[in-house]
């Protein structure tokens, strides 16, 4: 499968974007989707876990400010990201887990600066 992110770009301290990951294919099958970023100097860490059920998971650092969701019928995949700091700046990534497979999207880099 393979993943396309789309949705960034620079956005002043306060403002939003909504990021989306386009599959190839149906991700019905995939129950283990979810986004990740990446800050320059730092290891790749996970921002928000979108399962095909159960709940969705965020850290402490984004919680309350982003949201994350999937759209089956399109094979597609969001984050709502509200009150953005600069402290989010990051190449953003798409992810889809399955049979021990994990697959990535090419990143959109999204830069919170003002």
């Amino acid at each position: 499968v393979q993943l396309v992110e789309s949705g960034g770009g620079m956005v002043q301290p306060g403002g939003s974007l909504r990021l989306s990951c386009t599959a190839s294919e149906s991700i019905f099958g995939f129950n283990d989707m979810g986004w990740y970023r990446q800050a320059p100097g730092k290891q790749r860490e996970l921002v928000a876990t979108v399962p095909r059920y159960g709940s969705r998971h965020y850290p402490d650092s984004v919680k309350g400010r982003f949201a994350a969701w999937r759209d089956n019928a399109k094979n597609t995949v969001y984050l709502q990201m509200n009150s953005l700091k600069p402290e989010d700046t990051a190449v953003y990534y798409c992810n889809a887990h399955a049979d021990s497979t994990d697959y990535w999207g090419q990143g959109t880099q999204v830069t919170v600066s003002g």
